[in-house]
């Protein structure tokens, strides 16, 4: 059964892929056995990051992009992260009502998906479905963030290349980007370029972008009207361009090893978060917890005391918790 999917799934079947995708967000551990054996069929599509704030046209920038490539006769992956819905948990917006043309061409395949409140702009599970859609073919994968802030900097540790899209009339312009976020955009797109304020913006860019010299590769500002398909060749080929240096410098191999790094991070947290959740079960958390409220307790030393205890029993093979004090 795994075997069919796997073999379905490399065959570049979509109904399968988005079955996995399904499993992967909602049984990751049974989701697992599978992606074991797809990984000997990724690595090879080029990851491009689309960040910026909310309505710079992220979307407009990657439906546009996608449709050049299209045209090239290569084959694209999207993965729009978006919101969680307080609802239906799911994500909040559908990417196939912001790129519906897309959604038709059997040489695309998109999927939202919700952050689930994880913290990174990204979604867990979006490092999963990368490799599902690289295992499928397709030849560049990009990954549209739910947005930018300081705590939304994960694409630039899955991503080959992060464009970072902003716009004039925002306000204070600079403020919105350099917010702790200037460093992950390898390209940098002022979209909405008509809009008055553009050159500003674009100097503004650059001469922060010019305060750090160290940097191998110097980010391009690129103008574009995304909606009026102007410039987005341009960032194509800078994206192209960029993509070269990085295998010409010996970088794409180091982002990949960082990225790979974080992965087995996060797997590690999400595993021990499992492992710990069954002291919440048993109702051990709660009187630790009542202890530190009462101050019998300080949360430094329960914390201690905890892990000690999963620590101890999990190297004897299972977790379970007899204490009584």
């Amino acid at each position: 059964m795994k075997m069919e999917i796997v073999k379905k799934i490399t065959n570049g079947d979509r109904r399968a892929a988005a079955k996995l995708i399904t499993l992967v967000e909602n049984n990751f551990k049974q989701a697992q056995e599978i992606l074991k054996k797809l990984y000997d069929f990724t690595g090879n599509a080029l990851i491009i990051g689309i960040t910026g704030p909310p309505g710079s046209g992220k979307s407009t920038v990657t439906d546009k992009v996608s449709k050049i490539l299209r045209g090239q006769g290569k084959t694209v992956g999207i993965i729009a992260i978006d919101p969680t819905s307080p609802f239906t948990g799911g994500a909040l917006l559908g990417d196939r009502i912001r790129m519906q043309d897309l959604s038709l061409d059997q040489g695309v395949f998109i999927r939202s998906m919700s952050t689930r409140g994880h913290l990174g702009g990204l979604s867990q599970a979006t490092q999963a479905t990368v490799k599902i859609l690289d295992a499928m073919g397709k030849d560049i994968i990009f990954i549209e963030t739910v947005g930018v802030g300081q705590s939304e900097v994960d694409i630039v540790k899955v991503a080959d290349t992060v464009v970072l899209v902003s716009m004039p009339g925002m306000g204070d312009d600079i403020q919105i980007i350099k917010a702790g976020i200037m460093e992950i955009g390898d390209i940098f797109v002022v979209n909405k370029a008509d809009k008055e304020g553009c050159e500003g913006l674009v100097t503004e860019i650059e001469m922060m972008l010019d305060l750090n010299r160290d940097r191998r590769w110097r980010p391009p500002v690129l103008k574009t009207i995304a909606k009026d398909n102007v410039g987005m060749k341009k960032l194509l080929e800078e994206i192209n361009r960029h993509f070269q240096s990085l295998k010409e410098s010996g970088e794409l191999e180091q982002r990949r090893r960082e990225s790979a790094k974080k992965e087995i991070f996060d797997l590690i947290q999400e595993q021990w978060k499992e492992i710990l959740s069954t002291f919440i079960d048993n109702g051990f958390l709660n009187k630790l917890v009542t202890k530190i409220v009462k101050r019998e307790e300080d949360p430094y030393t329960a914390v201690e005391k905890l892990s000690s205890i999963v620590m101890h029993s999990y190297a004897k093979g299972g977790i379970k918790n007899d204490r009584k004090d």
